[in-house]
């Protein structure tokens, strides 16, 4: 643990109390989530406000809570209210809530889609990753909405390849659509899953253009809770509770703030002060990683898998085929999948190539050292 997240950590042990149970306890756990929701908002770029703590980056995890949210939006929506809003309704008359993803979206947003459409309850298009870029085109998402688009949710920065899609400018095209059929269609929500990305690179959601964006502590070095910024909760952006009881999080997610994981998110302060230091180091070190390999393996035996041309990726992510190199021991794909190697073979690598993929990653300023001891 870092020293300068100590003190909060420790602290923690002693607020074990609700947040309505004595009051000098209740006064210190809420500033303590106060201030923890404070550094979140700003590190995207929001207010305190906007900040909805979660258990996590599934349940709840902001993707299920903001998919859940654009359904029922939809189903409230005025130009397709009347003549009925439960399910069936709204099915025989051809007017389901349309979502659009990519097809390398983490599984808790590509599940929660497939639920939706097996249920009857929304109309699913997964756009494909370009085999050039490996990103989501803009022009593929425009061409996919229907009148009854409520929901496009592209995740920020892959997670096993790290390639970085362009949100902003998917973002202001479909914000240009909403302008158009603002009278006729309800406003289509926009989301993105920015767990990989927030603190390898800057993210802003102002200038993203996003409604929603879903943060996971484990990716901060954090404790493994989650938290949704939703611009304005409530009044500029809806927020549809998937829960009822206590009220917490201004009704939006119930159930008591986990006071000592929240306060483990201080972790993220570090992250938002020394961003711009770890984003250069990091990238240093990915530089210097492939630098090594080619000189120590050879381009017979390396490829890396995150170079497509014209794409960003995070400073922190390399993915490679290792063909012949069998000492090595490293992650072969992201640890919440069952099966890895699924966004390269869709990307452009075949599937026999997927099967020895290597990724690694690396996250403290120590790596430098790490990265020469792995060759």
């Amino acid at each position: 643990i870092a020293e300068k997240a100590d003190p909060p950590v420790i602290l923690g042990h002693n607020l074990w109390g609700t947040l309505t149970h004595h009051a000098s306890t209740r006064l210190k756990a809420r500033d303590i989530i106060y201030h923890s929701r404070d550094t979140f908002a700003r590190m995207v770029g929001g207010k305190a406000a906007d900040i909805i703590f979660t258990s996590g980056g599934t349940e709840l995890k902001a993707n299920n809570l903001v998919f859940y949210t654009a359904v029922e939006y939809f189903r409230n929506s005025k130009p397709f209210a009347g003549g009925g809003t439960n399910w069936e309704q709204l099915n025989e008359r051809g007017s389901l809530p349309h979502i659009i993803i990519s097809n390398v979206e983490h599984d808790s947003i590509k599940l929660t889609a497939k639920h939706l459409l097996k249920e009857g309850k929304a109309d699913v298009t997964f756009d494909p990753i370009s085999k050039v870029t490996a990103w989501v085109e803009v022009k593929d998402v425009i061409a996919g909405i229907h009148p009854t688009t409520c929901l496009v949710s592209i995740v920020l920065a892959n997670n096993e390849i790290g390639i970085i899609m362009p949100i902003k400018d998917i973002c202001q095209r479909v914000r240009e659509v909403n302008k158009q059929r603002a009278a006729s269609a309800p406003k289509i929500l926009l989301h993105t899953d920015a767990a990989q990305a927030i603190g390898k690179i800057r993210v802003d959601a102002h200038e993203l253009g996003v409604n929603y964006i879903t943060i996971v502590g484990q990716k901060l070095y954090g404790p493994r809770i989650g938290a949704l910024f939703g611009n304005d909760p409530g009044t500029t952006t809806p927020v549809y509770p998937l829960f009822f009881g206590g009220g917490q999080e201004c009704n939006f997610r119930l159930g008591y703030d986990m006071v000592y994981y929240v306060m483990g998110f201080h972790a993220a302060e570090l992250v938002s002060l020394n961003l711009a230091e770890y984003e250069a180091h990091f990238l240093d070190i990915r530089c210097y990683l492939e630098q090594k390999l080619l000189a120590v393996f050879g381009s017979d035996k390396i490829h890396f898998n995150s170079h497509f041309p014209g794409s960003d990726i995070l400073p922190n992510t390399w993915c490679r085929v290792l063909s012949t190199c069998r000492r090595l021991l490293a992650s072969v794909g992201a640890a919440c999948l069952s099966d890895s190697g699924f966004v390269l073979f869709v990307s452009r690598v075949k599937s026999s190539g997927s099967r020895v993929i290597v990724r690694l990653h690396y996250i403290d300023l120590r790596a430098l050292n790490l990265a020469e001891y792995n060759i």
